[in-house]
């Protein structure tokens, strides 16, 4: 009997190095939110290490939960999950209305706490929603991914530092522009199992050509401790606030809509289609790592879109891989100095492999949209609005800037209100009454037959 890739256990040696790709795809995005926080509240950098070391560590768990599992917890597909960068508007919210801020992170901990449990009861009904995700809402929800997180790599490109003077430089485009090279003559040129592994080697050349160029800082590993353990309740015992509870619930609520578009676009990407069943113990699995995160210092986690475009790209679909990169998180939080070899790797030089992960899972959602049927008006109407409402927060960051905060938490996120929009739009248009035969017009701009008229 055959296995499915997304079970295939591989090599040892190519299980750690596509592994290590997909923590170096996703390490940028779990390190930055306890970097913004713990700037936000003042933390000391021994204690704001120690934070990151616990996202890091909390991560690896999350990321075994999903991809491994315990009976209905985990989708079992290659998921990497990490700290979810919705929650980051929030939690320096709490940070700022509380006098104390020695308090912030105990009342954050407290707050994550209770969203994770509530999501965690509430995720099979949740997951009954996948009844309203046929191709056109799933390709156009996998599109708006990709459409999203590419401006993520071309701030990375530009430099770690938007206030620095060299930020978007012809040197830190440069780099970007020659790992970006780098990545693409690997794919093109080599077989095998180096073309599977060219981001990962992309990166490590992407640094080298970095170094005559001073953008590579080799400090944080000399400063960096060997050995060191995540603490439970570190920065003290977490306080429950209702303020603050509704606006981590809020934050969950936006978590599992992505997660679960997420999950569809993956389960299309390594063909196994991902159920109610399989979403409902994904989610599970989000909500669960998001409860006990907090436990060990860490914060909200979900699943990474980003490394889906690294599935994607090099068409290593097992999940042992990704359970491998979670053992690497892990180990990065129990040894800081692992951690910090990651972090060598210049802003950069992440940039220009982030063009390749991120445009790949937009080219993904294509493949998905060329299946959906666009040769039906209807649909084509659904895939033009959703990608246009999914991209406000792109092109026009102050679109929504007279709304609440809380609003803004899930109208910031594009890929939140483009899937809300595209499961509405195909609910009106191709369930709600009978209306006329969606194939009396092949394009939105075609004029209708007037006998279809009555």
């Amino acid at each position: 009997m055959s296995v499915h890739p997304v079970d295939e256990k591989l090599p040892a040696l190519k299980m750690a190095t596509t592994g290590l790709q997909h923590v170096a795809a996703m390490y940028a995005g779990v390190v930055a939110p306890p970097l913004i926080v713990g700037a936000a509240i003042g933390l000391t950098a021994t204690d704001l290490t120690f934070l990151t070391g616990a996202c890091l560590f909390t991560a690896g768990l999350a990321t075994f939960l999903q991809t491994l599992g315990i009976w209905r917890i985990g989708a079992r597909l290659p998921f990497v999950n990490g700290v979810t960068f919705a929650g980051v508007a929030p939690m320096t919210a709490i940070v700022a209305a509380t006098d104390d801020k020695s308090e912030a992170l105990p009342v954050i901990f407290g707050a994550v706490i209770v969203a994770g449990l509530l999501g965690f009861l509430a995720a099979p009904f949740f997951s009954k929603a996948i009844r309203f995700f046929p191709p056109v809402v799933t390709g156009t929800v996998i599109t708006l991914i990709g459409v999203s997180l590419l401006p993520v790599a071309f701030g990375w490109a530009q430099g770690p530092n938007p206030g620095a003077r060299d930020y978007g430089s012809t040197t830190n485009l440069g780099l970007a522009a020659a790992t970006l090279l780098i990545v693409l003559l690997l794919r093109r040129f080599t077989h095998g199992f180096v073309k599977q592994v060219a981001v990962l080697l992309g990166l490590v050349a992407g640094t080298l050509v970095a170094i005559p160029f001073g953008a590579t800082d080799f400090g944080p590993v000399a400063d960096a401790a060997v050995v060191g353990f995540p603490t439970p309740f570190h920065f003290g015992t977490p306080r429950f606030q209702l303020a603050a509870i509704l606006s981590m619930c809020v934050v969950m609520v936006v978590s599992m809509t992505e997660s679960t578009a997420d999950m569809l676009a993956l389960g299309e990407i390594v063909e196994r289609p991902a159920d109610e069943r399989t979403i409902a113990a994904g989610l599970r699995a989000d909500t669960l790592g998001s409860a006990l995160s907090p436990l060990f210092n860490g914060f909200m986690c979900s699943a990474f879109a980003q490394n889906i475009g690294l599935v994607a790209m090099t068409r290593i679909r097992s999940r042992y891989v990704v359970a491998t990169g979670g053992a690497f998180l892990v180990l990065m939080g129990l040894c800081p100095m692992a951690a910090s070899l990651i972090a060598v790797v210049p802003r950069p030089v992440l940039g220009g492999a982030g063009v390749v992960l991120f445009g790949s899972v937009a080219a993904s959602g294509i493949q998905t949209l060329v299946r959906a049927g666009l040769e039906k008006d209807n649909n084509v109407l659904i895939v033009a609005v959703s990608l246009a409402v999914g991209i406000i927060p792109i092109t026009a960051p102050e679109f929504y800037h007279a709304f609440p905060e809380t609003a803004k938490i899930v109208l910031d996120s594009g890929i939140s209100t483009g899937c809300v929009a595209a499961v509405t739009l195909n609910l009106v248009f191709n369930h709600l009454g009978r209306g006329r035969d969606a194939k009396d017009v092949t394009h939105p701009m075609e004029t209708v037959p007037a006998q279809s008229i009555s």
